[in-house]
């Protein structure tokens, strides 16, 4: 399954879900904000994906390799990824407020980009 498809049935579960906490706090959690920081990572990686399939070395790849070099660099087992994905999820109103977090940082990075890509034009073609 990819990741995207994993990411929103697991959000469908959470909002489905009742407020109580229905899911056992794993022994091995994520803390909230590296998890905000990987769930960044993870979309950052998945559009990456998508934008560079047309390149032969992604097209070597599949995206569960961008998911897994997201794991690689927080040194998270994808079953310790996964439990806290699940727990996090379990609690709707919480993990709604991660995920504006992880919206946020996404706009944020998506506005520095633009903002450069501006700058080396103008730079490239000066008035």
């Amino acid at each position: 399954m990819k990741i995207k498809e994993y990411i929103l049935a697991f959000i469908a579960f959470a909002f489905i879900s009742c407020d109580k906490e229905a899911i056992e706090k794993p022994h091995h959690l994520i803390k909230e904000k590296q998890m905000i920081n990987m769930l960044v990572d993870i979309h950052l990686a998945e559009a990456t994906y998508i934008k560079m399939q047309g390149d032969s070395i992604v097209q070597k790849s599949s995206s569960a390799n961008f998911y897994y070099s997201v794991l690689a660099k927080y040194e998270v087992s994808d079953s310790v990824f996964e439990k806290s994905f699940i727990y996090y999820a379990s609690n709707p109103k919480n993990f709604e407020k991660m995920y504006r977090q992880v919206m946020n940082k996404l706009s944020e990075s998506e506005q520095g980009f633009s903002g450069r890509k501006n700058d080396i034009l103008e730079f490239e073609n000066p008035k």
